[in-house]
């Protein structure tokens, strides 16, 4: 069966997403070779990404676009290419190329692709789905990139979960640009 994997940034204050829902600050401030490489090499493999419709809109807003081909061509090319799933309830339909459309029960959908389909699956951004999916137990790792920055305030990546989730941590890996990786599965 495929994997099903989160990954995000987070402040080291737990927030995914500034208050007014910015995530400029996840940029790299400090130009970092090993750092670089490693979003290369992430973004290279096969596999399907999730969205929910907020996170969907904004990567349909800068992937595409001729801009995105000019600054990180083979990632342009890449997101563009790869198989993308939005859940939403308000899309009437997904304009960005291989994307479906897919509304009602996500938890459903998701353990159905899980079931059927041999590709890996991201889950990049979209909180809310991220909370769902955790919550019906078909996430099987969680990919958080801890940034150096305190944001007070935000959206949490685990925002609607109903209690204590506990996670044992797979890897870490530190980076010279102070970004922190820590990939987690949980634990029960």
């Amino acid at each position: 069966m495929p994997k099903l994997i989160v990954f995000n940034h987070s402040s080291v204050d737990g927030y995914i997403a500034d208050a007014k829902g910015d995530m400029s600050w996840a940029k790299p401030s400090i130009d970092d070779t090993e750092w670089n490489a490693f979003v290369e090499q992430n973004t290279g493999g096969g596999g399907m990404l999730l969205f929910g419709r907020v996170t969907y809109d904004l990567m349909r807003s800068y992937w595409p676009t001729r801009l995105a081909a000019q600054q990180m061509p083979a990632i342009a090319a890449r997101m563009n290419n790869f198989p993308k799933v939005v859940f939403s309830r308000t899309l009437e339909t997904a304009s960005w190329q291989n994307t479906t459309l897919v509304k009602g029960d996500i938890a459903g959908a998701v353990s159905k692709m899980k079931h059927e389909s041999s590709l890996g699956m991201a889950i990049l951004g979209s909180a809310s789905i991220a909370a769902q999916l955790a919550e019906a137990h078909l996430i099987d790792e969680f990919q958080i990139v801890i940034d150096p920055v305190a944001l007070g305030a935000g959206k949490s990546m685990f925002q609607g979960i109903s209690g204590p989730m506990r996670l044992r941590l797979l890897n870490s890996r530190t980076f010279k640009n102070g970004k922190v990786l820590l990939v987690y599965a949980p634990a029960d």
